[in-house]
């Protein structure tokens, strides 16, 4: 059984002191601060099976790797952490694991369009069903479970790329009145805002690729709960499968979870600060973000997200090619995919990390922009946006001025 700082009486109990000594001790050989990077593939053995630590092989378990997974068990304050190789490879080890053909997956209807692909296109013809349900309507999912059961009630939350706010506690009291598996995936808020399993979740994934990384180098993935069965059913079938983060990579993530809560901090307020500022422009068509009071989940994100809304903003600009205009014109605001580094990103969802949505009732409206907001002084990323306002506007003009 993995074991997290919290675990012990005498340990750290703040968010932030998890995040930088959970899993982290000391080098006990040289002093070092920082536990080191074991790129060792193999470990030798006092005699056969008697093993040093625990180690063996490294797809098997590797120092680093360990040291990554108490720490994020740590930060989520959960008994198992384990760590893969990217988000989705976390996503297809816990959906293979506790799903059978037959078995069906009940999910929101604003999704990351990975995960969708992962369902619809790699485990549907494996014979598992994947239903569609708006998360933020109770009614709407209790009448989905009471028509047929679902093995796991999938939660993203906030969504993306809508940032819809859905009860973790609620759905997951409804996901166990029906014997569903209750699966928050926590990428967008971050330990640091919220706590799933504190909430009744049964597990919770990342892409760590994201905000727990930080700084847009290290590809990876996560999940984390407390049911000790579960927890070997998935160490099983990760090592079966090969589905492990390599050591550099472990440790790239490690050393970025431990400034998680500031940059989380700085984040949110740059993100609330765009929001306000992209609204009040009167130039949108619409702005969303849970720390406004005009989004329609304000109230139940202010009582969810414990110290901040995220840094995630989505805009809509009306026409496809005003997004479109805007995206290719900002500046600070490179466009590339991916979210939750350092530094500031649009992306245009619609032909990007959505686009295997299109033709779905998933799709994305092709007037969206998704903007992962950095820690860069605030005022210039304000005029970075106002330069592609202007940019948007002009779209709209020329087109205007073609339809004549």
């Amino acid at each position: 059984m993995t074991h997290s700082a919290h675990d012990e009486p005498s340990g750290p109990a703040g968010f932030d002191s998890l995040a930088i000594h959970a899993g982290q001790a000391f080098d006990p050989t040289t002093g070092a601060v920082i536990p080191p990077v074991y790129l060792s593939s193999t470990f030798v053995q006092r005699s056969i099976g008697d093993l040093r630590g625990g180690y063996e092989y490294s797809r098997s378990a590797n120092p680093t790797r360990t040291a990554l997974e108490q720490q994020l068990a740590g930060i989520e304050r959960g008994a198992h952490g384990l760590s893969f190789p990217s988000g989705l490879a976390a996503e297809d080890a816990l959906l293979r694991t506790v799903l059978r053909p037959g078995d069906e997956v009940l999910t929101g209807n604003d999704l990351y369009g990975g995960t969708y692909r992962l369902l619809a296109r790699v485990l549907e013809p494996w014979g598992i069903a994947v239903r569609v349900v708006d998360t933020t309507d109770l009614d709407a999912v209790r009448a989905e479970l009471s028509a047929s059961p679902a093995k796991v009630l999938w939660i993203e939350t906030p969504s993306n790329p809508l940032l819809r706010v859905s009860d973790i506690a609620a759905l997951s009291s409804l996901a166990h009145e029906f014997g569903a598996l209750a699966v928050v995936d926590n990428t967008f808020a971050t330990p640091a805002l919220q706590q799933p399993l504190a909430l009744g979740a049964d597990a919770v994934v990342h892409s760590a690729t994201k905000y727990l990384g930080g700084h847009s180098d290290v590809i990876g993935g996560a999940i984390v709960l407390n049911d000790d069965e579960l927890a070997e059913r998935l160490r099983f079938v990760q090592n079966s499968t090969g589905s492990v983060s390599g050591p550099l990579d472990a440790w790239l993530t490690s050393r970025g979870i431990k400034t998680l809560g500031v940059r989380v901090q700085r984040h949110s307020e740059n993100a609330l600060a765009v929001a306000r500022f992209l609204e009040a422009s009167g130039r949108v068509a619409a702005v969303h973000y849970p720390g406004l009071a005009s989004h329609p989940d304000h109230e139940l994100a202010r009582r969810q997200l414990a110290a901040g809304f995220g840094g995630i903003v989505s805009v809509s600009l009306g026409s496809s090619d005003a997004a479109r205009r805007f995206t290719e014109s900002a500046g600070l605001f490179q466009l590339a995919e991916s979210l939750g580094g350092v530094e500031s990103l649009a992306n245009y969802p619609h032909a990007m990390t959505h686009a295997s949505l299109q033709g779905t009732e998933l799709a994305v409206p092709d007037d969206l922009v998704r903007l992962s907001v950095g820690i860069e002084s605030v005022d210039d990323l304000l005029r970075d946006l106002g330069r592609a306002l202007d940019a948007a506007d002009g779209a709209v003009s020329a087109r205007a001025e073609d339809a004549r």
